[in-house]
């Protein structure tokens, strides 16, 4: 079921999120199916439970094209459920990153962060992987993982000035070579325990 997504100052956004245990319960079914169907709808490339009002450890990457994002590779829906960023590249990158949780505000930003990372998290049915990735992946995964640790991208958006509207970013940056470059994905390495 498609679930309103909470805006930013909305306090699921900042409380901790519990740990899933049972990955029998008709619960995460519920809150794994909810988030997809939230997330491409809201033409989302990635949406973690608190988005949704619910403080779970977990969200869902699917970076495709959508109405404010042309990637120049895409890739499958993921599921992550408690999961952790084990390694974190020393080089970075900026790409600039919108939300749903300012989608009112429709803004997009900045942001520098690990260029490639690695996580560990069990998928839906309590599966244990390692996906080592970069690019828009790698992106996704650590603004997804943010929303978790009760962190939302606009405050690691480092020049101000450079926060834009929508339609400003979909005009001057989403096809920009150094947008496209930087969101290219070159490396996916998914492996199951």
């Amino acid at each position: 079921m498609v679930k309103k997504v909470v805006q930013a100052g909305h306090p699921a956004l900042q409380r901790k999120n519990k740990t899933v245990s049972s990955f029998k319960s008709p619960k995460l079914k519920i809150l794994l199916e909810d988030l997809v169907d939230t997330m491409h709808k809201a033409s989302l490339i990635g949406i973690a439970a608190p988005q949704i009002g619910e403080n779970y450890m977990a969200f869902l990457t699917h970076p495709r094209n959508t109405r404010s994002r042309k990637l120049p590779k895409t890739d499958k829906l993921r599921v992550y459920v408690n999961p952790k960023i084990t390694f974190k590249s020393k080089k970075k990158n900026i790409i600039y990153e919108g939300c749903g949780s300012v989608s009112r505000g429709k803004l997009f930003g900045p942001v520098s962060r690990p260029s490639e990372i690695e996580v560990e998290a069990l998928n839906e049915k309590g599966k244990r992987f390692s996906l080592r990735c970069d690019g828009i992946l790698a992106r996704v995964i650590q603004h997804e993982y943010d929303h978790l640790m009760g962190a939302e991208f606009i405050g690691k958006v480092e020049d101000y000035g450079k926060v834009m509207s929508i339609e400003y970013y979909k005009k001057n940056i989403r096809n920009s070579a150094l947008q496209r470059k930087n969101s290219k994905i070159t490396k996916i390495e998914y492996s199951k325990f």
